[in-house]
C-alpha cells in the first residue's frame, strides 16, 4: 500500500509518500494562516516529488494540532449539557471541580446528577430513572444545545445504563451530539468524566475539521480513505475522528516519536522532537511512546485516556531570543519564521539565529548574525544546549543512558552531544512526524476489574480482558491476522477486596488494506 503521511503543526506542515517502508519523497512547508491550504500544497507537491499516480494512493494519515490549539487557545468550544449517573453517591465533588476559570468560561457548562452507577464488580450501585433523565433532556433541549456528555460510576466495566441514558436523550434531542465516558477514559470517574466534557465540547469543530480534510483531499485529486492518528500513536477513521476529537490531542509529539523509532531503528530511546515553538521529550519503549501512568492534564484540565508521557519545553527554531542574548522563548514566530528571522532577512533574533551564529546550523545569510558578539552567541547556544539536557534528565527514570533520537525541523539547533549521550539525527529527521503518521498502525485496548476469587486465574483474566481488546482493534480497522499484544499491565486492588484485580491490556495490529473500520473504537 503507498500511504501519504501528514502532520500539521503550528510552524510547519510535513508531508511524507511511503511505499511500505520505504520513504519515496517528504518535504516541510510552512503552515498558512487557514491551515487547510497549506495542506492542500503539502499534498500537491509531496505526489509530484514521488511521481506516482494519485489512483495508486491506498491511504492517507493526518496527524493535527487543531483540537489541542483549540482547547489551550480557549476557542471554538461549545456548550455541553453533562449528565453523571452516580447518585446517591458521587455528589461530594460535582462536574468540573478543579477546573481552571478561564476553561469554564469558555465552555458554558449545564451538569445534572441522576441515579445511577455500578459498583467495581459491574453490580449496580443504584437504579436509573428514565423520567430523570428525560427531564433534564428536556431542559437541555429548552437551552438550546448540541452536545452532551454522560458519565457513570464504573461505567467502563458496564456500560449499560450510560448506553440507555443516551438512548433517552436522544428521544428527545434527535440531533445531538453525545459522548459516553465509557467509549473514552479510563477508572477515575471524575478524569473519565472530564475526558467525555471535552470531547462534547469539540464536537462540532471535530466536524468541521474532518470534513475541511475530506475537500482538502478532494481538491487535491485523491480518492482513498484517510484516517487521523491518535495520542498512541494509532490510526481512527476520519468517522471517529468526528466523533472523539479529543483522542488526537497529543498525536503531534506522538507521532514523531513513532517516526523516530522508524526511521533511526531504534526501538528504546529518548526522542527529542523540535518544531518551531516547542521542544516534546518523550521515551521510546518496545517502538511505541512509554504512556503516562496517572492522570494527564489537557488545557489544565485532569483526564485518563490513554496520553503519551511527554515533557514539552517552550524551544523552537522560531523562539524569540532577548537582546542580551540570555533567555530563550516560550514565545515564537512560528510560522513566519522564513520572513522574520535574521538569516531569512527579517528583523527578528531567533533560536535558528545563535544555531548560525554558532556554526551549528547552516542556513539562510549567514552574514546577516556576523553582528552578534561570538562569546555572547557561544553562551547562548550553550543555555540552549542546557535547557534540552535538562528536559532529556527529566525524562530518565534509571541511571542507564539511552540513546538520543532528535528529530523535527529545529534538530539543526543542536550540537552532537546532549550531555553525556551522543545524538543521533536519522534520515528524513525533519519530516519524521509525517512517516510515524504514515507507517501508524491500529490498536485496541481493554481495562477492566475483575474479581479472582470466584475460579478464574489470573491468566484466564487477562485473556478475557486481551480478547476485548482484540475485538476493539478489529471493529477499528485491523487485520486480525496482524495483531500482537503490546502491553499488559494488572495491579491488585487491595482497598476493595474480594481479590479484585485491575487489568489493562493493548493490542496492536496493522491496518487491514480493505481500508474499512467495522464500528467505533476509543
Amino acid at each position: 500500500m503507498i500511504r501519504v503521511g501528514i502532520d500539521v503543526g503550528g510552524t510547519n506542515t510535513d508531508a511524507v509518500v511511503m511505499r511500505g517502508r520505504e520513504v519515496l519523497f517528504g518535504l516541510k512547508t510552512a503552515t498558512t494562516a487557514d491551515v487547510m491550504s497549506g495542506v492542500v500544497d503539502a499534498l500537491k507537491e509531496v505526489v509530484a516529488g514521488a511521481a506516482i499516480e494519485r489512483a495508486n494512493i491506498g491511504a492517507v494519515m493526518i496527524g493535527t494540532t487543531h483540537f489541542t490549539n483549540a482547547l489551550v487557545e480557549r476557542r471554538n468550544l461549545a456548550p455541553v449539557g453533562m449528565i453523571r449517573l452516580g447518585l446517591p453517591a458521587t455528589s461530594g465533588l460535582p462536574p468540573t471541580s478543579a477546573w481552571p476559570e478561564d476553561m469554564l468560561d469558555a465552555v458554558p457548562m449545564h451538569w445534572r446528577l441522576a441515579q445511577g452507577g455500578y459498583e467495581f464488580d459491574g453490580r449496580e450501585l443504584a437504579t436509573m430513572q428514565p423520567e430523570q433523565i428525560h427531564g433534564f433532556a428536556q431542559e437541555f433541549a429548552a437551552l438550546g444545545l448540541r452536545d452532551v456528555a454522560i458519565a457513570g460510576a464504573f461505567s467502563f466495566i458496564n456500560d449499560a445504563q450510560e448506553h440507555t441514558a443516551a438512548a433517552l436523550v436522544r428521544a428527545v434531542m434527535p440531533d445531538a451530539r453525545i459522548t459516553l465516558s465509557s467509549q473514552i477514559g479510563r477508572i477515575g470517574l471524575l478524569e473519565r468524566e472530564n475526558a467525555a466534557i471535552l470531547n462534547a465540547c469539540l464536537g462540532p469543530l471535530g466536524l468541521d475539521v474532518v470534513a475541511a480534510f475530506e475537500q482538502a483531499l478532494k481538491d487535491s485529486g485523491i480518492n482513498a480513505p484517510f484516517y487521523l492518528t491518535q495520542n498512541d500513536g494509532t490510526l481512527m477513521s476520519a468517522k471517529q475522528a468526528a466523533s472523539f476529537p479529543i483522542l488526537t490531542v497529543a498525536s503531534g509529539p506522538t507521532n514523531s516519536m513513532r517516526g523516530a523509532a522508524f526511521l533511526s531503528g531504534l526501538a528504546d530511546a529518548i526522542v527529542v522532537d523540535i518544531g518551531g515553538t516547542t521542544s516534546d521529550v518523550g521515551v521510546l519503549q518496545a517502538g511505541f511512546p512509554r504512556q503516562a501512568g496517572i492522570a494527564v492534564e489537557v488545557g489544565g484540565v485532569r483526564t485518563n485516556f490513554r496520553m503519551p508521557d511527554v515533557y514539552s519545553i517552550g524551544l523552537g527554531g522560531g523562539s524569540l531570543v532577548n537582546a542580551d542574548l540570555t533567555t530563550f522563548g516560550p514565545r515564537s514566530v512560528g510560522y513566519n519564521i522564513h520572513t522574520e528571522a535574521l538569516v531569512f532577512g527579517g528583523r527578528t533574533l531567533t533560536a535558528t539565529d545563535i544555531a548560525v551564529a554558532a556554526g551549528v546550523a547552516t542556513l539562510g545569510d549567514a552574514g546577516r548574525v556576523a553582528h552578534l558578539t561570538a562569546d555572547a552567541v557561544q553562551r547562548c547556544h550553550a543555555r540552549l544546549q542546557q535547557m534540552v539536557f535538562d528536559a532529556v534528565e527529566r525524562m530518565r527514570t534509571s541511571a542507564v543512558m539511552l540513546p538520543v533520537v532528535v528529530v523535527g525541523g529545529g534538530s539543526i539547533l543542536l550540537r552532537e552531544h546532549v550531555g553525556e549521550a551522543l545524538v543521533t539525527i536519522p534520515p528524513h529527521f525533519g519530516v519524521a512526524n509525517a512517516v510515524g503518521a504514515a507507517m501508524a498502525q491500529v490498536s485496541g485496548e481493554s481495562d477492566r476489574v475483575l474479581r479472582l476469587d470466584e475460579g478464574m486465574t489470573r491468566e484466564q483474566a487477562i485473556a478475557r480482558v486481551r480478547a476485548d481488546a482484540e475485538l476493539t482493534a478489529v471493529q477499528a480497522g485491523a487485520n486480525p491476522q496482524t495483531l500482537t499484544l503490546l502491553d499488559v499491565e494488572d495491579v491488585p486492588l487491595a482497598y476493595i477486596g474480594g481479590n479484585a484485580t485491575r487489568i489493562r491490556v493493548r493490542v496492536i495490529g496493522d491496518l487491514n488494506e480493505t481500508g474499512t473500520a467495522t464500528g467505533t473504537t476509543a
